[in-house]
């Protein structure tokens, strides 16, 4: 009793030095104490070099470094230099000059000499860089309109205007008229106004003529690469209330208030896509009334008597997908509540469209490769340009690759299984995909070669962990960075071949002398069966037999649809290092991928739709069971933890299931859902109006009565994600309620991400206390 009383007063900093060999002040400092690892690895543009972004040297940031084929160096990019890397990029691959961006300039690069020239500078911003089929000739973007370099001339072909054009005002006044009709002077000065007009507007150099777009504000400017037609999509917003954000500890000691997001409401913005023919000088709006269900109100109103709405849903239009030698394009299309997906074959000429594809999910669409309702477009292009394509679906409950054949109106399911496809890139022969999926497992992200004619999967890099590939310009080698379960990620250069790893050479080695004194463990991926009957997976962390205390440590991951339970490096590095800290105490701990993580299907994702906490927290309890029946657990000490979703779910767990969890650690909390953003929320709970069930169910502020064992608070004030008004307003209800065996501690300059050691120690030393406290 002595030496445990002893180590709760001087502190877990020093007594884990002592029996655990890890120091928690120490694994709080990130990245300075496991070392600075590589990330945004790409290759040149010539395909001799591999650049990458490191902090060899412990500065403030990150540094641009090259490691050359030809020399097998690697080399610190100097800020002078810089500006003269040119990375590779494939939508320009066919052409023997790269053109870029810069902000100020557009920047032409050749292949051939290997040099950089400036075309075109300006003070405004220059961005939105488009080639052509034409090689000499590019397109870019300055404010709301296009402009074409050729090499001799450059031109603005658009004059988009904002607003509605307005009727030049006539003078019809009895004045006017009157002198008109009594003078010559004043006809012939007429006459003369009108002639000069008239030649004026005869210039054989005309300006684009004025195009009125409305109220709505333009993006996605595009040109197809006959550079005959333009598209762009009308935003229209509705006005929301924002949020704000209070910063305290500031420069010149005055508060700073931020404008921070709206939150979530049924108040859906509008996208409206158009087409400018530029030979014609005609501007058109797409018509998308007959999308299929375009009016169909969603299962949850069950509105049967009127099952339509009166008017078209709100939607989202992504970018288009132009083919190199038809006028047509493809476009996929959401709706706002992101309940139905289209996917369109857009006529440019005629400004029509076809509807190939239509998906439809009572939940919601998404998956890995199908991108947001409402940003990337994930993977949709063409295989044969104009006549077929290739995109994901859960159609068969997993993302998988399809592709269409426009000729036949034919739909070909391409990779099967139960596993999904994370990323896809199409090989220069357009034979071959370049595939990342986790058929291997549903933790690793493995690298494979598809052919498309056979549908056959070769196995490139398949061993436990994760495969960040990138492909050089010739397609013969890979620059990858590899991490595992306990080997964070370093960067590696190999042949993109089946022996790949046989010849891999590592480039980095990013670890530090203290993190490699310590033998970190690799925790076994198991599987439990949920109540329900579906296997849940986990990462197990076992503490040898001689130091096992009984007590368990249930960790829930953030972001709802996000996976832990994984084989490669965390993105909760700092977690893994703590939850090595807890086993070598005689901790057990799970860390469960619930119900609504990435990595395991459609029905496994939607799991949660309309109620958040329900078999998501189902999963932790039968996570306790499973450890109580298998691993010797004590029932009565089982704590959970968890930040940002998994703090939520923490407070549900100790607010709905009051006798399940001894006690609990809610970082950064979501506490009542009606107060988060809208691109999250509205997907799982639909809309606060429509369906307040959801939301009411679905808070931890509505059951907050039902606390009974200790709960520790932990949030930053400056969170402009899950913000500070959220544990503040629970503060309140847990204090109006009497409630006295919970505690919060706040953190003045801390955001969503914590980003000073000394917090996260905080943080930290007070969840170590805790579990210390209530479950030994």
């Amino acid at each position: 009793m002595r030496n445990i009383i002893l180590a709760l007063f001087i502190g877990p900093f020093c007594f884990l030095d002592i029996v655990g060999q890890l120091d928690l002040k120490e694994i709080m400092k990130g990245h300075e104490f496991v070392g600075f690892l590589p990330d945004y690895h790409r290759w040149s543009a010539d395909g001799k070099s591999i650049y990458f972004e490191w902090n060899k040297d412990k500065e403030p940031g990150n540094s641009t470094y090259s490691y050359e084929l030809s020399s097998g160096k690697i080399q610190k990019v100097e800020l002078n230099k810089y500006a003269t890397l040119v990375s590779y990029d494939a939508k320009q691959s066919s052409f023997l000059e790269q053109f870029y961006s810069t902000g100020n300039a557009i920047i032409a690069y050749s292949k051939k000499t290997n040099t950089q020239q400036v075309i075109f500078q300006h003070s405004d911003q220059l961005f939105n860089v488009q080639r052509l089929s034409d090689p000499t000739k590019i397109a870019f973007q300055m404010g709301q309109n296009l402009f074409i370099w050729s090499g001799k001339s450059l031109l603005q072909i658009t004059n988009f205007k904002s607003g509605e054009e307005q009727e030049e005002k006539i003078d019809s006044t009895f004045l006017l008229k009157q002198q008109t009709e009594l003078f010559q002077y004043i006809r012939d000065k007429n006459t003369k106004n009108n002639w000069f007009d008239a030649k004026n507007k005869r210039s054989s150099f005309p300006f684009p003529k004025e195009k009125f777009v409305g109220s709505g504000s333009i993006s996605e400017l595009q040109i197809d690469p006959s550079g005959k037609y333009i598209s762009f999509t009308s935003y229209h917003s509705n006005k929301e209330k924002p949020t704000s954000v209070t910063q305290f500890i500031t420069a010149d000691g005055y508060l700073n208030e931020q404008k921070a997001r709206s939150k979530v409401s049924q108040k859906e913005p509008n996208q409206e896509l158009y087409l400018f023919n530029l030979e014609h000088d005609t501007l058109l709006k797409i018509d998308f009334s007959n999308l299929t269900g375009i009016r169909t109100k969603p299962a949850y109103l069950n509105d049967t008597k009127n099952p339509q709405y009166e008017k078209d849903r709100s939607l989202f239009v992504h970018p288009l997908v132009f083919a190199k030698n038809s006028p047509v394009a493809l476009c996929d299309i959401r709706s706002a509540d992101n309940k139905d997906r289209w996917i369109v074959l857009v006529n440019l000429h005629k400004a029509t469209i076809v509807e190939i594809e239509h998906q439809h999910d009572e939940a919601w669409i998404g998956g890995p490769g199908i991108g947001s309702w409402n940003s990337e477009i994930g993977t949709l292009d063409w295989l044969e340009d104009g006549k077929s394509f290739y995109f994901q679906s859960e159609e068969d409950g997993n993302s998988h690759l399809y592709l269409f054949d426009l000729l036949q109106n034919k739909k070909t399911q391409l990779t099967k299984g139960n596993f999904e496809i994370h990323s896809v890139q199409l090989a220069a022969d357009r034979k071959t995909f370049y595939i990342t999926s986790n058929q291997s497992h549903p933790g690793n992200r493995s690298f494979y070669h598809f052919e498309i004619a056979t549908k056959k999967m070769t196995p490139i890099l398949t061993s436990d962990g994760y495969y960040d590939v990138a492909i050089s310009p010739d397609e013969k080698s890979l620059a990858v960075r590899v991490s595992t379960s306990n080997q964070p990620w370093e960067l590696f250069y190999m042949k993109n071949t089946p022996k790949a790893t046989l010849e891999q050479k590592q480039l980095t080695f990013s670890t530090t002398e203290k993190f490699n004194a310590y033998k970190w463990r690799n925790p076994a991926v198991i599987t439990f069966k949920g109540s329900d009957g579906i296997p849940v997976y986990a990462r197990i962390y076992e503490p040898n037999a001689s130091k096992k205390n009984g007590a368990a440590v249930l960790f829930v991951h953030g972001a709802g649809y996000l996976q832990n339970a994984h084989k490669y490096w965390s993105t909760y590095f700092r977690e893994y290092m703590f939850h090595n800290l807890l086993t070598d105490l005689g901790y057990t701990v799970l860390d469960v991928d619930y119900r609504a993580s990435e990595g395991y299907g459609k029905a496994y994702r939607t799991a949660i739709y309309r109620h958040m906490g329900g078999r998501d927290l189902q999963d932790f309890v039968d996570a306790k069971k499973f450890l109580v029946e298998n691993h010797k657990i004590d029932p009565k000490r089982v704590g959970i933890y968890g930040g940002s979703y998994g703090g939520f779910i923490t407070l549900m767990g100790l607010f709905t299931t009051p006798d399940e969890f001894a006690c609990g650690a809610a970082l950064r909390s979501v506490t009542d859902w009606a107060h988060y953003n809208h691109e999250y929320t509205s997907n799982i709970l639909n809309y606060p109006e429509t369906d307040p069930e959801a939301y009411r169910k679905s808070s931890p502020i509505n059951f907050a009565e039902n606390l009974k064992n200790p709960l520790l608070i932990l949030h930053g004030m400056v969170d402009d994600n899950v913000q500070f008004q959220d544990v503040v307003r629970l503060n309140q209800r847990l204090l109006e309620l009497g409630k006295t065996n919970w505690e919060m501690a706040v953190y003045p300059i801390e955001q969503h991400s914590f980003t000073e050691s000394y917090s996260w120690f905080d943080e930290y030393r007070r969840i170590f206390e805790l579990f210390e406290r209530e479950l030994k």
